[in-house]
């Protein structure tokens, strides 16, 4: 037993110390489980696991609903939805205080209730509002900030990425995941619109208001938005209604944003293309790591490893809501430093018996581990979607961007305390569906 345990912290020191060195995250994980079931195991086991695993994964039909929602997304950014729903959003609020900044997290919203990608929707919305709020006078770093902030909502708000591999690694119902994450979505956009405000009255120089909107532009910005409309009441609608499967709702969204994106004569040939590239790229990155997760859970298992921190865990003179805020803050310390989707990947595994042990209910604990998630998405110092944006807008320069993100990080952090100290907020619309 002591061997295992050792081999087992050794293998996920090794993961860690990979990752921070930039090593490919599939990579560390599959090469350190496979090294690690190996020596405990033997070179026979080993070479069984990585022949079977993959390919029960690749040809696992349940696994297709990723690529289809990724897909979903690339033909939703190419279209110009996120042009239409920022002018929507601020024709109606842009001329409040901090009114364009408002109208940002708003389209950041109705983004990623069709997009279901942070990194996309933070990506998509520096090119359609951080130029408008520059242009009006905004200040630059803060500007960013509330891009980066908004971006974060893809994952929250359904249909989310990061809930299907959620529900993938814990098998949990992802239909009941979607409905769990519209009430802390909409509560996230409220606390952005709320931080925004509270800028503005401590420094309104850095937030100019702008000319407010006639009525005939406000109903017009209303009618472009219509495709975004559609397209999630026949995602979103279809599952709830209970006429498509999750995979199925999937790929019909995918089918629909392609429609619309040929209608309006945005997706030509090129277009299309660059769409299937891009998420053929994507979906192939996101099964490499969860084939390499499937892998290191393989050699969690043999090293006891997932026992061992469960007992550690709930040996703790903290109760068990002390253990959920433990991993919590666990989660935000080392979201800090590591890529979040690899260290989700590489915890739920170990965390989530823990969860289920302690009588907690998995898919809220799944929210929260998306808003923490969220936090490290835009927390120095690396903050993955601060750096894209350096790399897309690098005169206003990652500092500033951070510390534009930093009163969102704040509010994310009450917001999670919320979400924790409240249960029902997260299960409310579960339990009122189910």
């Amino acid at each position: 037993m002591a061997e295992q345990t050792l081999v087992a912290i050794v293998g996920c020191v090794a993961v860690l110390v990979l990752m921070l060195i930039r090593v490919p995250i599939a990579v560390s994980l599959g090469t350190v489980a496979i090294a690690g079931f190996a020596y405990l195991v033997g070179p026979g086991p080993a070479l069984g696991i990585l022949i079977d695993s993959p390919i029960r994964t690749v040809t696992n039909f349940n696994f297709s609903v990723v690529p289809m929602f990724i897909l979903m997304g690339a033909f939703v950014s190419a279209s110009g939805m996120s042009r239409e729903l920022f002018r929507a959003a601020n024709a109606w609020v842009g001329h409040l205080p901090g009114g364009m900044a408002i109208a940002t997290i708003f389209a950041c919203g109705g983004f990623a209730a069709i997009n279901g990608s942070s990194i996309a929707s933070a990506a998509t919305m520096t090119q359609v509002a951080l130029p408008e709020m520059r242009r009006v006078g905004y200040d630059a770093g803060l500007s960013a900030g509330v891009v980066a902030a908004g971006g974060t909502l893809g994952i929250m708000i359904p249909p989310s990425v990061m809930f299907i591999l959620y529900a993938i690694l814990t098998d949990t119902d992802v239909a009941s995941l979607f409905i769990a994450g519209i009430v802390p979505g909409i509560i996230a956009v409220l606390f952005y619109c709320v931080t925004v405000l509270i800028i503005h009255r401590v420094q309104p120089a850095w937030l100019p208001r702008t000319a407010r909107a006639d009525r005939a532009e406000r109903w017009q910005s209303l009618r472009d938005v219509w495709a975004t409309l559609a397209l999630f009441a026949i995602v979103m609608g279809g599952i709830y209604g209970g006429y498509v499967t999750i995979t199925e709702a999937a790929g019909v969204g995918a089918f629909g944003a392609f429609l619309i994106g040929v209608l309006r004569r945005r997706l030509t040939w090129t277009a299309t293309l660059d769409c299937l590239v891009e998420a053929l790229r994507t979906s192939a990155a996101i099964f490499f790591i969860l084939i390499a997760a499937f892998l290191f859970q393989y050699f969690l298992a043999v090293s006891q490893m997932s026992q061992l921190l469960a007992d550690f865990l709930t040996s703790l003179p903290v109760g068990p809501l002390g253990v959920v805020i433990v991993i919590l803050a666990f989660y935000i310390v080392i979201g800090m430093f590591v890529d979040e989707l690899a260290i989700t990947l590489l915890t739920i595994p170990i965390v989530f018996p823990v969860i289920v042990g302690l009588g907690f209910d998995p898919i809220w604990f799944g929210v929260l581990v998306v808003v923490t998630v969220q936090i490290g998405l835009i927390a120095p110092p690396v903050g993955i979607i601060c750096f894209i944006m350096d790399n897309m807008v690098p005169d206003i320069g990652i500092v500033n961007i951070y510390k534009g993100a930093m009163p969102f990080v704040i509010a994310d952090i009450i917001w999670l305390a919320l979400l924790v100290a409240f249960p029902w907020l997260s299960l409310f619309l579960v339990k009122l569906m189910g």
